[in-house]
């Protein structure tokens, strides 16, 4: 359910947009993508599970928010985004 150390790494590494990026928007949709979808398969196994759903709400808020200040900011930006991370907008 949670992520780990080794596949965090490899988003960053693989979603930075320079060397010392640790925090940017992209970035941060990246790993919330990722968590939302282990937190997804979560909750088709234990569907009565409301606190996760609760929380997978929360990041869900969280990840559109990133993503329309990365529209408002770069058009361009965020369709590349959305179509490396497979997300439907």
């Amino acid at each position: 359910m949670t992520i780990t150390q080794i596949r965090k790494q490899e988003l960053i590494t693989e979603y930075q947009s320079h060397e010392t990026d640790t925090g940017s928007p992209d970035l941060q949709v990246a790993i919330l993508t990722e968590r939302i979808n282990n937190l997804t398969q979560h909750l088709k196994i234990n569907k009565k599970d409301h606190s996760s759903r609760r929380g997978l709400l929360k990041m869900i808020g969280r990840r559109k928010g990133l993503l329309s200040y990365i529209q408002t900011i770069d058009m361009a930006r965020y369709q590349a985004l959305i179509g490396r991370l497979g997300i439907r907008r």
